[in-house]
């Protein structure tokens, strides 16, 4: 008997077919899947691949299917959807459709059926990704707190839309280098399969490129060209939260490529939760691939970063003057990219070597650094205060345990708020070397990372030494 309902589902389908273009019929019709229809309680059963489809199906051709369901069933037939909600986990949801006013046909097909916002396939065209070839993995370096997005962006581009991560959403704040690992992963891609189409695009000009299109009623033009793209790369996406259209036309954009298996990237200053643009359905997309956190590079990884761009630039710079820098530099990429360059040019102009003098001067200039900075003795006080220690036992070589923690606190917290090198910072407390500053900040930094107890324990000792300070 089901098959006698399958060979109805069919007709529906046909009748649907004659009233829509050939490319919405394929989109969003063609992979529907007939499961069973309840002759009893006149209910049609049907499987769709995402919310979305659903929920376009519903909004757009509700009335359409009413008509060509009354047409092939002869009967007032309630539509059931069963919607895949995960895929990782076969976990599916059923919705009834709305009940569509009485229509009794639909006109002869023609443009008027055509809903203004379907997704037409657009001709292939040359194609200039907008990315920039000096941004690449070689000269990404590898740290702490890049290593999984940066992992993950080489796996991608090593396979694009075939990874299990896509879309691939990186937040991180202003500075870390989100941008150059997008770039290096769409420079990579285009290096590996030249043949594929890899644009790169800021969220403003998305934005830009929709209004005038929209003024220019080409808003399809502007639709089938982004479907043909094969690997997406929109940057700053945070810059949508006033834009409720140019989020919807993404969107669809988006669910057509990802529906394609074509790799989507995306980057913003905050996790997807914090935009509040984003709808749920959009959220379930992001959560189908990966999201990834891209943090500020720590003191060390500032360091590496220094010194590779010197070596890139021919740049003779001292240990002192980069550890300096990197500490200088409030963990923004951006920021070392400036401070050097700035140096750069300095000791080009002036004919001079690159010192401490000079970083001092340039740092004022090009880092906002505060009025009125901590000191070490400031954090030692608090610190030898909060673990009832005295100064000497921190400056000592005991390896008691609260000596111990007292002094790696003391050296991280230096290294975090007095922006002195981390030379000197061993020096001021016990006379260390900077390798033991910068041994004792990674241990504090990966304890702070599993220990909820000690992140509370350190906030408490910086807001008091803040209190003291204000």
């Amino acid at each position: 008997m089901q098959q006698s309902h399958k060979l109805l589902w069919d007709n529906f389908l046909k009748l649907i077919q004659r009233n829509v273009p050939e490319q919405t019929y394929k989109t969003w019709f063609e992979p529907i899947v007939f499961e069973r229809y309840d002759e009893e309680r006149s209910t049609l059963l049907v499987q769709v691949d995402s919310p979305y489809v659903y929920e376009y199906l519903e909004e757009h051709f509700v009335q359409l299917m009413g008509w060509a369901l009354n047409q092939s069933f002869h009967a007032n037939v309630r539509l059931t959807y069963r919607v895949v909600t995960d895929k990782a986990h076969k976990i599916t949801q059923e919705f009834e459709s709305d009940e569509p006013a009485d229509i009794e046909s639909v006109p002869a097909s023609n443009h008027v059926n055509k809903a203004p916002d379907v997704l037409d396939a657009a001709l292939p065209q040359q194609l200039n990704s907008q990315l920039d070839p000096k941004r690449t993995f070689d000269n990404f370096i590898e740290g702490a707190s890049n290593k999984l997005p940066r992992t993950v962006g080489l796996s991608i581009a090593e396979h694009p839309g075939k990874s299990t991560f896509n879309p691939f959403f990186i937040y991180g704040p202003s500075g870390c280098g989100k941008t150059h690992l997008i770039n290096a992963v769409g420079v990579h891609i285009k290096k590996m399969y030249p043949q594929k189409r890899v644009l790169y695009v800021s969220a403003h000009l998305f934005q830009v490129q929709f209004v005038d299109a929209k003024l220019q009623n080409k808003i399809n033009d502007f639709i089938n060209f982004y479907q043909t793209i094969d690997v997406l790369i929109v940057d700053d996406v945070q810059e949508w939260a006033t834009s409720e259209k140019t989020v919807a036309t993404f969107f669809y954009i988006f669910d057509h490529l990802f529906r394609l298996g074509k790799q989507i990237i995306l980057a913003s200053d905050r996790p997807p939760v914090d935009l509040a643009w984003l709808k749920d359905r959009m959220l379930t997309r992001f959560s189908c691939g990966l999201i990834a956190e891209l943090e500020k590079p720590n003191v060390q990884l500032c360091v590496d970063i220094l010194e590779s761009k010197c070596r890139r630039d021919g740049l003779k710079i001292s240990s002192d003057v980069i550890q300096f820098i990197a500490s200088t530099a409030n963990g923004s990429v951006r920021d070392l990219e400036g401070v050097i360059n700035s140096l750069m040019a300095y000791s080009i102009v002036y004919n001079s070597n690159i010192d401490m003098r000079l970083a001092e001067r340039v740092i004022q200039r090009a880092v906002k650094v505060d009025n009125h900075p901590l000191t070490v003795d400031d954090i030692l006080d608090t610190v030898c205060q909060h673990y009832k220690v005295s100064q000497q036992n921190v400056f000592s070589k005991s390896r008691k345990r609260d000596y111990v923690l007292a002094r790696q606190i003391s050296m991280y917290l230096a290294q975090k708020f007095t922006k002195m090198p981390t030379s000197r910072i061993g020096q001021l407390i016990g006379g260390r070397d900077h390798s033991t500053v910068i041994h004792s900040c990674s241990a504090v930094e990966q304890r702070l990372k599993v220990d909820k107890a000690f992140v509370e324990e350190l906030n408490s000792i910086e807001s008091s030494f803040r209190l003291k300070h204000a």
